[in-house]
């Protein structure tokens, strides 16, 4: 991930992965951790991690102490009845604003899934958690060619500046060109069981011209058909302020 992080063609053309990692884990942890392993971590869950609490991730048919135990950092996106935990990489939500691509080998040979598919959510089945088969290992993350000039940026919201995973997060990547967003990718993180890709705000920015009206009614979009628990209700609001500030932060705000 350092190595990634630092790169200068990563940070030239591609910022939002660069302070994506850059803000990811502790500089000993992304030392040692792989761009793979960070995008397979499992939850932070703390009835996950707890043995003793219902979990259907962990033992299927448990249930789900989280919806009515304490849920303050838990998914508002993408939640099911069997589970509301939320995906912790901060690289995945990049990945997932720029639409990448998980090149995998395995006993049958090679194979790429689009990364929008390759992290799975819950459903009735929250102990599957990627698209990998038996004996599968990836490879590759790809990054697609996008249009130039692309001006990108990862902000993560959280309760302490180091070491502590978000609250939201918002990637935005895009390409303004003669004074028009011609192409918008965003995507966000800490609401959903899943990096959240947020298409509302995307074909709210497309065609029109940069201002801070713009951000601010693009934004409202970004928490689209939450389902907030009972102790964070608060993370849609925030979801929306962390968007509109880094669609201010990347585009501009003439």
């Amino acid at each position: 991930m350092a190595e990634a992080a630092a790169h200068p063609s990563v940070r030239l053309s591609y910022p939002v992965i660069s302070q994506a990692l850059e803000l990811s884990a502790s500089p000993q942890l992304r030392n040692m951790a792989t761009i793979g392993g960070n995008i397979m971590q499992r939850t932070r869950c703390t009835y996950f991690r707890d043995v003793s609490a219902a979990c259907n991730k962990r033992e299927p048919g448990s249930g789900c102490a989280a919806r009515e135990g304490f849920n303050r950092t838990h998914a508002i996106l993408g939640t099911s009845e069997s589970c509301v935990a939320t995906h912790p990489s901060d690289a995945a939500v990049a990945f997932a604003a720029l639409e990448a691509s998980v090149h995998l080998l395995g006993p049958d040979g090679a194979r790429t899934v689009p990364f929008a598919d390759f992290l799975l959510r819950p459903g009735s089945t929250p102990n599957r958690e990627q698209a990998l088969r038996k004996g599968e290992l990836i490879t590759a993350v790809e990054i697609p060619a996008h249009p130039r000039p692309l001006k990108s940026g990862y902000l993560k919201v959280r309760d302490r500046q180091s070491y502590e995973f978000a609250l939201t997060s918002a990637a935005v990547a895009l390409h303004i060109r003669g004074g028009v967003i011609r192409a918008a990718k965003v995507a966000a993180g800490g609401v959903g069981t899943v990096p959240w890709k947020l298409p509302a705000v995307e074909r709210q920015l497309i065609g029109e011209r940069p201002s801070k009206a713009l951000w601010a009614e693009a934004a409202e979009r970004a928490a689209d058909g939450a389902h907030p628990l009972r102790h964070n209700h608060f993370k849609a609001e925030l979801l929306r302020r962390t968007v509109e500030r880094q669609l201010r932060t990347v585009g501009g705000t003439k």
